[in-house]
C-alpha cells in the first residue's frame, strides 16, 4: 500500500487520468473530491462491497480487483 501525505486543496493523479482532491479537513474527518470520466466508477468501499455481495461476486480485497 502506497501512503501519501495531502494538505487541504493538494491532489494526487493515479493512471494520469483520475485526481483525488483533499477537499476539507474536520477533525478526524476528511472529505475527498474525485475527478475522472464518467465511465469511471466509483464507490465508497462499503457500498462496493454490498454491491458485489449483490452481484455475487468476491470483495474481499477490490485493490487486488485492479491488478493485471
Amino acid at each position: 500500500m502506497l501512503v501519501l501525505s495531502r494538505r487541504l486543496g493538494e491532489e494526487i493523479v493515479i493512471a494520469g487520468h483520475i485526481r483525488v482532491k483533499v477537499v476539507a479537513v474536520q477533525g478526524n474527518r476528511v472529505k475527498l473530491g474525485v475527478i475522472a470520466a464518467e465511465e469511471v466508477t466509483v464507490h465508497r468501499e462499503e457500498v462496493y462491497r454490498r454491491r458485489a455481495e449483490f452481484e455475487g461476486d468476491v470483495a474481499d480485497n477490490p485493490v487486488s480487483l485492479l491488478a493485471p
